[in-house]
């Protein structure tokens, strides 16, 4: 008899550290905007909001644990959803610094990147003449200098640090390579299956977004990981819905939100995160996929549960 299928868990990415204001109005950086975003993309049938702060004077990337305060009480407040806080949050910042806010709030769930390497947008500082912001185009001209640094012991020393507080990670794999190095981590005991690993392609600096490299991601992990792990893909931009398609079809789940695509169909802008939500799941269902609940999703993954967390 075949075994059951395993119900789809959508992320929704709702503001990350990449986009700026001055590129789409729907782009939330206010507490309240990221607060009625992340509500919306829930209701909409995201069962894990991935989420990273703001100022919320500037729309400026922050890791300021109180600029995660404001929102994150009133997501939980309206909704069952998985919170997974970031731990990218800056490109520039030290590990310790990043995963200040998922230790202050002890979350149920934490992105963890791993490997080094350049990430980069600068492309996207051509596209516009004006800025909302001052801080916006040097920002995104200037990422072409950066690295983003994750080295073993960055990955050793988050993962001990937040071990006592039972957080899953999200392993964000940008490349090959990253398998192997979340295999060697797992080798020393820094992560206990069933790992996460979310499979990053489209990224300026790490794998493309194509299913030739999909197919490899997900066979090099069957070779390293067995049983022992589960697996969702984000893919930026325009690669986003068809990548997230084809994996819900190989069983993977998905991820989408403005943090990695800010549009709905090519050339169009998205008017929010619970828009592609919307669209995702309505994909997944009619090719025969069930979505997940929060619930369903924290059984899955092997979660500790909202109420354990310090929000």
């Amino acid at each position: 008899m075949a075994s059951k299928r395993q119900k789809t868990i959508i992320t929704c990415a709702v503001t990350g550290a990449i986009h700026t204001p001055t590129m789409s109005d729907a782009l939330p950086y206010t507490f309240d905007d990221i607060a009625q975003q992340a509500v919306e993309a829930a209701e909409a049938g995201a069962s894990i909001l991935h989420l990273h702060a703001r100022n919320n004077e500037t729309g400026a990337p922050s890791v300021d644990p109180e600029d995660f305060k404001p929102f994150l009480g009133r997501i939980k407040q309206a909704t069952d959803a998985v919170v997974n806080i970031s731990t990218g949050g800056s490109l520039t910042l030290s590990i310790q610094d990043r995963i200040k806010p998922a230790a202050t709030f002890s979350a149920e769930m934490c992105s963890m990147n791993m490997g080094s390497m350049n990430f980069s947008f600068h492309p996207l500082a051509k596209r516009y003449d004006t800025w909302k912001f001052d801080w916006e185009k040097d920002y995104v001209a200037n990422s072409d200098g950066n690295i983003f640094r994750n080295t073993f012991r960055d990955i050793e020393e988050a993962a001990t640090t937040l071990a006592p507080h039972g957080i899953k990670f999200e392993h964000e794999c940008y490349d090959v390579g990253h398998l192997y190095n979340l295999k060697f981590c797992m080798d020393i005991g820094l992560f206990k299956a069933p790992i996460f690993i979310q499979f990053v392609m489209g990224i300026l600096g790490g794998i493309g977004a194509d299913i030739d490299n999909l197919l490899f991601m997900k066979q090099t992990a069957d070779k390293l990981f067995g049983d022992d792990y589960r697996w969702s893909i984000l893919a930026a931009g325009a690669a986003q819905i068809p990548m997230a398609t084809t994996a819900s079809q190989m069983g993977g789940n998905v991820r989408v939100g403005l943090e990695d695509s800010l549009f709905i169909s090519r050339g169009k802008l998205a008017e929010s995160n619970a828009q592609q939500v919307k669209k995702i799941r309505r994909i997944v269902e009619e090719l025969g996929c069930e979505v997940a609940t929060p619930n369903e999703a924290r059984e899955i993954l092997d979660l500790k549960g909202g109420d354990k967390t310090a929000f």
